[in-house]
């Protein structure tokens, strides 16, 4: 059975400066617990099968101008500064229909800066999802009003409970790719139970 090398009681208990230490072996694993813990905090908002499939007309009705994007598995394969074939299309229509669009995303400065100029996207890198500080930053650093602002992304423990953290609306977009490295499959692993169903 997998034994993980850190353990967390909730997402909100992970700190920035163990985020940024250079044991990059370490897996975390988070034990939402029924006494201290709430499951609907890796519910989404909203479910799509992928970014595309979200319209101007959903985002219309739910009052949402500004969309918050993952980057890897959202955009584009896993660490790839190509997006996937259909993005550039509908980042057109989103842009043309008065739709904010930034890039949050956990990578570092240099996988994630070209990749949003590729796209014509601002963008905030090192987001440290699921904490809020990359939410929070790219909130303020654009004037963002919260209300009308919706995360997205393809992670339920980073992408949507950060949002859900801070009080943000969530859409969550299946992954596109199964990323190869072991943290990441024992990660979709434990993700399983919270994933949401497409209606």
């Amino acid at each position: 059975m997998f034994k993980p090398s850190v353990i967390f009681e909730s997402a909100w208990d992970i700190t920035p400066k163990f985020l940024k230490s250079k044991n990059k072996k370490a897996v975390i694993y988070i034990s939402v617990l029924k006494s201290q813990g709430d499951p609907i905090l890796f519910k989404p908002t909203a479910v799509f099968e992928s970014v595309w499939d979200i319209t101007i007309e959903f985002l219309r009705k739910h009052g949402i101008n500004t969309l918050l994007l993952d980057a890897d598995n959202t955009l584009s394969v896993h660490r790839s500064q190509t997006p996937f074939k259909r993005v550039p299309e509908w980042i057109s229509l989103m842009k043309k229909a008065g739709i904010r669009l930034i890039i949050v995303s956990n990578s570092e400065d240099e996988r994630i800066k070209p990749f949003a100029e590729k796209l014509h996207l601002k963008y905030i890198s090192s987001a440290a999802k699921p904490l809020p500080k990359g939410y929070m930053e790219a909130v303020k650093k654009f004037h963002l009003n919260k209300k009308t602002t919706a995360a997205v992304g393809d992670q339920i423990f980073t992408d949507i409970l950060g949002a859900n953290l801070y009080g943000i609306k969530s859409i969550f977009v299946f992954p596109k790719e199964p990323e190869k490295s072991l943290p990441f499959r024992i990660k979709r692993f434990i993700e399983k139970p919270f994933l949401p169903k497409l209606k």
